[in-house]
């Protein structure tokens, strides 16, 4: 069969010629793919038949796929799906898939210009399929289609998540539930679900009711609601991993319960952020009893396998200053935290073993004294993930996936769980079970979150389910372009709150010169947002730098064109002009950005940053002069100049940081020599 990865597709279009047969943007890339001349016309007679297992579950993902299609074409289709021997696309599957690792969610789909047929072994499979002939529409002049292509696909890791964190800031059910749906379309599979920390407890808890009572500021989960998300997520294949973070970060649990502290006092949910000292006691019967209580409860409440406990950044300070903790240490031969966090872990995992349950913790809980049917979450590097492996343990991988850290697309997308060049085994890379990308909410909420986690999750979706060879990046972006708008059929905001959220910060409608602005500058990247500036719970998360993207689109495009301008690759005088257009645009741009803060005074903590831009937007223009023109090379006074302009552009201004610096320095350079 013959092999077509890496698809190449223009920006402009999304699409490439295969034999002048254009070619959708598909994400993630399937393992097989073979285009043909064809394609199957949809009209308002299209219907779906089902044959072999028509269970709930994939009658249910049937009837969404043709919403969605009848949205995307306003055909007024019929949306009855039978089982008969007329009909557009037949279905067949031979049983419902089940939940849990490792399943298998194959399937097949061949498309002609008499019909399509979707193949798979489990509903599962059939429903990853029918996401993939979504993004296979097409349309011309014509009308609506789905071209000729064979597709054989399958996912590379077993586990294929998101965590997404709803204890720092709360994140209500609708948020869930949207992001749950693009899930779906990208073909992830797993929700993490972070559900206690220091700033949180979000989950109704009947046997301890002081834990979500004291704990949330009322912001919880009812356990109705659970049930409900849980039901939700399984009609879309995916599976509910909850997390309860012990023995630290666990204030939240000691306002009502402070009886499990290792260290007396009054406790309130903390409002900052970082590693904090409070920590559960491990050496008091009444902990566990405590515990054994509160898992017995949570375990019949989520149904998967797999138990996540946290584990991580326990300090031990509240350890370390207990009298009885260290006498305990001491008469057990406990030669340090580590170990007495170990001996903690081995009373949790027996309690969730008594309850069919799985053990997931972060790094933290790796120890030699564990026994190696528990899973470990890598957080802090790779090496632990491979240190892990060679041990004998399952893993996840999340180092790299750190989507809150708002780093570009192309830096997750090229960060494999088991990449090429991996010193590990055969045997040792089987037990890499996958990744997760992971949204921490230190700096999100309901209005932020999904822009903070899509488009680029979709990206690292593909790098879950995709073959390794599949890693052309500008490809990627291609494709990714036009996947971030089919995402938000599914109530996602990532797109369209931005403009929700100028209109309100500018106290105006005409918000033109913020997304000039914002068009070329990202938020800092990694931790020098909190290093930067100070933050709580409650601090405002409707600033510039939460309104900008991860990526800023029109800066991308400037280093495009300043590239082929640095290889000779370029149209010539209208790639010059373009470029002087632009610049233009960014110079004048500033006296905007001056009239608006005088009239909304939260904007003028980016008003240096806007200065910035327009000044050495100025110096851009002149080099571009002397390059376009073949004229004299810039003087030493010139080039001192420019390069203060260019070194004062780098500071960052309200956590934002401007990206065409270093483009335009690459324009000095080339004026200058």
């Amino acid at each position: 069969m013959k092999r077509l990865i890496n698809v190449i597709m223009t920006l402009a279009v999304c699409t490439t010629v295969l034999a002048q047969i254009p070619v959708p943007a598909l994400m993630p890339v399937p393992a097989e793919v073979e285009y043909f001349d064809g394609r199957y016309v949809i009209d308002a007679d299209f219907t779906v038949g089902i044959e072999g297992s028509m269970g709930r579950r994939l009658r249910n993902a049937a009837h969404r796929f043709l919403r969605r299609l009848d949205e995307r074409t306003a055909l007024f289709l019929n949306h009855n799906t039978v089982a008969e021997c007329s009909f557009s696309l037949k279905i067949n599957t031979r049983r419902e898939g089940a939940l849990k690792l490792g399943e298998d969610e194959s399937y097949q789909l061949l498309i002609d210009d008499e019909s399509i047929s979707l193949i798979a072994e489990t509903d599962l499979g059939a429903m990853f399929g029918l996401e993939t002939l979504l993004q296979l529409l097409s349309a011309d002049s014509e009308g609506y289609y789905f071209p000729g292509v064979k597709i054989v696909d399958a996912p590379r890791f077993p586990w294929r998540g998101l965590m997404i964190d709803a204890a720092r800031h709360w994140m209500p059910v609708e948020v869930i539930r949207r992001n749950l749906d693009a899930m779906a379309a990208v073909k992830m599979n797993v929700m993490h679900w972070h559900l206690s920390e220091d700033q949180g407890f979000r989950v109704e808890c009947k046997t301890f009711p002081r834990l979500h009572e004291l704990g949330s500021d009322g912001l919880y989960y009812t356990q109705i609601e659970i049930k409900d998300i849980i039901a939700y997520a399984s009609d879309r294949g995916i599976r509910i991993v909850p997390e309860f973070d012990m023995p630290g970060h666990a204030q939240s649990w000691l306002c009502g319960y402070p009886e499990l502290a290792s260290a007396p006092g009054h406790y309130e949910i903390e409002r900052r952020w970082g590693i904090m000292d409070p920590v559960m006691d491990p050496t008091r019967e009444s902990t566990y009893k405590f515990l054994s209580a509160f898992i017995n409860e949570m375990t019949s409440l989520f149904p998967d396998e797999y138990f996540h406990i946290g584990g991580d950044e326990n300090n031990g300070k509240h350890w370390n200053a207990n009298e009885d903790i260290q006498s305990f240490m001491k008469a057990n031969n406990i030669p340090d935290n580590s170990a007495l966090q170990a001996e903690f872990n081995r009373r949790i995992l027996s309690t969730l073993t008594d309850n069919g349950k799985k053990m997931i913790g972060w790094d933290e809980i790796l120890h030699e004294s564990m026994p190696k049917d528990i899973v470990i979450h890598s957080w802090r590097g790779r090496e632990a993930m491979e240190e892990s492996a060679r041990q004998g343990y399952q893993t996840i991988l999340s180092n790299g996936y750190y989507i809150d850290l708002m780093q570009k697309t192309s830096f997750y997308y090229l960060n494999d769980p088991c990449p090429e060049d991996t010193p590990l085994s055969i045997d040792e890379r089987r037990r890499i079970l996958g990744g997760e990308a992971t949204m921490w909410s230190e700096y999100v909420n309901y209005e932020t979150v999904d822009s903070r986690i899509w488009p680029r999750t979709a990206a690292i979706a593909e790098r879950f389910w995709s073959p390794l060879t599949v890693k052309d990046v500008p490809d990627m972006y291609s494709r990714l372009a036009v996947i971030s708008l089919q995402l938000e059929e599914h109530g996602l905001t990532h797109i369209k709150n931005r403009s929700m959220m100028l209109r309100r910060l500018c106290r105006t409608a005409d918000i033109h010169p913020m997304l000039v602005f914002l068009g070329t500058v990202e938020p800092v990247e990694v931790y020098q947002r909190g290093a930067q500036k100070q933050h709580f719970q409650y601090s405002p998360l409707s600033r510039p730098v939460d309104i900008a993207l991860a990526e800023a689109v029109e800066a991308n495009a400037f280093r495009h064109w300043v590239k082929g301008i640095m290889e000779h690759d370029h149209d010539g005088v209208s790639q010059f002009e373009a470029m002087r257009r632009q610049l233009t645009t960014w110079q004048q741009n500033h006296l905007h950005i001056l009239e608006m803060a005088n009239t909304a005074p939260a904007l003028k903590e980016i008003v240096p940053l806007s200065k910035a831009l327009a000044d050495i937007s100025g110096v851009a223009m002149q080099a571009l002069k002397t390059l376009s023109e073949h004229g004299e090379r810039r003087d030493a006074a010139w080039i001192t100049a420019a390069t203060q302009l260019l070194d004062s552009a780098r500071v960052p201004y309200g956590q934002l940081e401007l990206q065409i610096v270093d483009s335009v320095k690459k324009l000095v350079d080339a004026a200058s020599n």
